[in-house]
């Protein structure tokens, strides 16, 4: 007996061991987790970061200063190219080193390494989609270029000498929680890193719902429900602007296409996309007589923020704004002498295309009639806890072949199955020299220079300069093709169907110093429809490039407060235009008492969606669903993914064709009419509303509805942001949604000495127990910004400094 008493005091401490220091499920090991001397209590005070200390880094050319804020923003001073970027990658690494370390494995398809088994199909999705196969392209891009070359090295060797100074101890919190350790960077990881933004911009596909839309009504309604120019558009280049080149020649429309357009999965409602708004007023409309340039890019919102602040001060560079932890630059921001900001175009540079293979082998394929060999790309997918897996993708001259069967994962509902991939992340590229030659740029002339280096994502880059130039241009590496090259699948085997080159650098649409004063974007159509060249069949809608565009108009003597205001304008242009349309078609006689209630805040509503209106509730669920009573009996079929018509084309018929076909539901005897489906929306609207939240009260405000949050990178529970009491929309300047909206608010006042403002909804340090965690979140929230302590030397007095960093060979 005492033997097998003394057995249970051995097996039992041994047995609970390996249980607390073993990770099970999505529990942490807890006996390293709690451990006092390595767990989570070293996380609560950012005590890695010693104040005014001195470090010793190998590869650092001269001595390089670091000063941080109050807000712990740094600003390094060095004395030459390849320790501005070494600093800046070891202060990047120094804050948000996990964040960059999971963004790059989720780009590379690595996330099942540190979760096991169940991200196994994002995992896979992102392999097949070719953003490894892409960012190794781009990577030979930038390293044959010898500055790039330079920075990215630098910027890589500046990581690892922070990661050097870790032991587990001083890991961030998420290495513990998911019990994984920091490996070292490499140079692939900054090129994966845009190549994640490319992939984030892209803004869907929707090549596989048009073609079945196509293929369902035929070519008339299709071309009358989904049009290659919008009803009302207000676009970034404004109407009339001449273009001063000679265009190249279009490629000629394949005939396949042309008689085509003559002769299970669910559908889903067309979401409005990732938006940003940006603008320059010149300054002939400004107080001061200098411009004023504003940007504010909507994209997730997370903690910790997806930018991150900085200023790079060395011989020839001196310029403040925020990077993309991961990639070395300013990729927003300003200088002494210039300022930009960016939207995304949403230019049609995916395209997928229908292949014909031999057979099941997918060794060779039919093009240009003759049969084309595959290339094979094995991707080991490594796997916690479980055997690694190998995935074999076949690659044609077009690009990956995504997939052969139905894809498991939701985000591929899109991908139409046995059909390749031509994208131009795929593409060798070289956009760090964009920045490099941005961030030191003096005038308009180094602001079209810089714009040469760019192909992907496409952006809008708004300028503005001291000498007073303004200018805008939607810019990227766009294929030639021709019209509606894309807007459906495309026919693999005919060379017709293929991109037929590249539009000129110096063609792509731009304005400098239109006549109205002010340039703007809010990623709505980039031209009229006298552009030669074609971009994309379809962009963001137009209300919130209308609404700002009205704005600025009218503006004059602007300041930096009214430009700050306009930024978290929450009026809506959409509600301008369809409330009046849709009142009258209201039977008061057959409301009940909380929907007559409901009625009358609409009546009164400013269009404002402004956080305690009650209107702005009613009205966005109203036309959410009556959006849905039109289309969804015709346009959700089993089995047959399509998407709806734009916003943009369901207003327009709305407003214009009281009797159209679309508003009777096909799966009822009744023949609806459009006040029918007016009504229905209504009262489904308060009813909701009423269930969710009881007789019409506070809680039906349009904050409590909307609850924007900014949650955790990863969505670890309790390391994300309260609910927060905002108004705005996106369908307003404002755009904020539930968790995506605003992630930097920039204005910059151009002048002798310039001045900035701005701010993100996060903080500097990406350690949920620092201090700088979340800092910011309320000054955002508010409307607010912060002046940018724009340093001209270490010892600058004009801001308040909290520690320093000095470091030497």
């Amino acid at each position: 007996m005492n033997k097998i008493k003394a057995l249970f005091c051995i097996i039992i401490p041994i047995a609970l061991a390996f249980l607390f220091n073993t990770k099970l499920g999505s529990t942490p090991p807890l006996l390293k987790f709690l451990n006092p001397f390595m767990g989570f209590w070293q996380n609560a005070e950012n005590n890695h970061f010693m104040f005014n200390h001195k470090a010793k880094i190998k590869g650092a050319i001269d001595k390089i200063e670091i000063v941080f804020d109050d807000r712990m923003i740094p600003h390094i001073f060095a004395q030459n190219d390849h320790d501005l970027y070494l600093a800046q990658g070891y202060v990047t690494a120094m804050h948000r080193l996990w964040q960059m370390d999971f963004q790059t494995r989720f780009a590379a398809g690595r996330i099942s390494e540190v979760v096991g088994s169940k991200a196994i199909e994002v995992d896979r999705y992102q392999r097949r989609m070719g953003m490894v196969y892409g960012a190794e392209n781009s990577l030979k891009g930038m390293m044959a270029d010898p500055k790039a070359k330079e920075m990215i090295l630098a910027y890589t060797e500046g990581i690892n000498a922070y990661i050097k100074t870790l032991s587990h101890a001083n890991y961030p919190l998420e290495y513990k929680i998911l019990d994984f350790k920091p490996e070292n960077w490499t140079p692939v990881k900054c090129a994966l890193l845009l190549k994640q933004m490319s992939a984030v911009l892209a803004m869907g596909s929707d090549e596989f719902y048009m073609t079945n839309i196509l293929k369902k009504f035929g070519p008339e309604v299709t071309k009358n429900l989904f049009p290659d120019y919008p009803f009302r558009e207000d676009p970034i280049i404004p109407v009339g602007t001449k273009w001063n080149f000679s265009p190249l020649p279009i490629p000629k429309t394949p005939e396949s296409f042309t008689q085509a357009q003559t002769g299970k999965v669910k559908t889903k409602e067309k979401v409005e996309g990732i938006g940003s708004n940006n603008w320059a007023l010149s300054g002939a409309k400004t107080a001061s007589g200098y411009p004023i340039l504003a940007n504010d890019p909507h994209l997730d919102l997370t903690l910790p923020s997806i930018w991150y602040q900085i200023q790079l001060h060395a011989p020839g560079v001196n310029t403040y704004g925020v990077s993309l932890p991961g990639a070395p630059g300013v990729i927003i921001g300003f200088n002494q002498k210039i300022a930009w900001g960016v939207t995304n175009v949403a230019a049609d540079v995916l395209d997928f295309y229908q292949i014909k293979f031999k057979d099941s082998s997918h060794n060779e394929y039919w093009y240009n009639n003759q049969w084309k060999a595959t290339k094979k790309r094995l991707e080991t997918i490594k796997i916690r806890g479980g055997k690694d897996e190998i995935d074999t993708v076949y690659y044609t001259h077009h690009g990956p072949v995504v997939y052969f069967q139905k894809p498991k994962y939701g985000r591929a509902d899109n991908v139409p199955v046995g059909d390749a991939l031509r994208w131009i992340a795929h593409e060798e590229s070289n956009e760090l020299m964009t920045f490099y030659y941005l961030n030191r740029g003096k005038n308009y002339n180094d602001y079209r220079k810089a714009l040469t280096f760019y192909t992907a994502p496409a952006q809008n880059f708004v300028f503005a300069s001291v000498d007073n130039d303004i200018a805008i241009t939607p810019n990227g590496k766009f294929p030639l093709k021709w019209k509606d090259q894309g807007k459906f699948i495309l026919d693999g085997t005919d060379p017709a169907y293929d991109w037929q080159g590249w539009i000129p650098n110096a063609q792509n649409p731009t304005v400098k110093n239109p006549p109205r004063g002010f340039v703007s974007s809010a990623n709505q159509s980039s031209t009229d429809t006298t552009y030669p060249y074609y971009i994309n069949w379809e962009f963001s809608p137009y209300e919130r490039g209308k609404r700002i565009n009205d704005r600025l108009s009218a503006m004059n003597k602007a300041t930096m407060d009214s430009i700050r205001l306009m930024q978290t304008d929450n009026y809506s242009i959409l509600a301008q235009n369809l409330v009046p349309a849709l009142l009258p078609l209201l039977n008061n006689e057959q409301l009940n008492a909380t929907q007559k209630e409901a009625l009358s805040y609409v009546n009164k509503w400013n269009k404002r969606y402004d956080a305690h209106e009650i209107a702005a509730s009613v009205f966005e669920i109203w036309t959410k669903r009556l959006t849905y009573d039109i289309w969804a009996d015709e346009f959700e079929v089993k089995g047959i993914p399509m998407r709806y018509p734009s916003r943009d084309r369901t207003v327009e018929m709305i407003l214009k064709e009281p009797n159209a076909t679309w508003y009777d539901n096909i799966n009822t005897p009744k023949k609806e009419t459009l006040a029918d489906l007016v009504n229905e929306s209504f009262k489904y609207s308060c009813d909701s509303l009423e269930r969710r939240f009881g007789p019409i009260n506070k809680d039906w405000d349009w904050a409590n509805v909307k609850q924007s949050n900014v949650p955790h990178l990863a969505k670890i529970p309790g390391f994300g942001s309260k609910i927060l009491q905002i108004g705005g929309a996106k369908s307003t300047i404002n755009a904020l949604g539930e968790s995506n909206g605003p992630s930097w608010r920039m204005v910059i006042e151009l002048g002798k000495t310039p001045k900035g403002h701005g701010v993100y909804p996060g903080g500097q340090s990406g350690n949920p127990g620092s201090k700088f965690y979340d800092n910011m979140i309320d000054t955002w929230a508010n409307g607010k910004l912060y002046d940018l302590f724009y340093m001209q030397s270490p010892d600058d007095k004009s801001g308040t400094v909290i520690s320093r960093l000095k470091i030497s060979k």
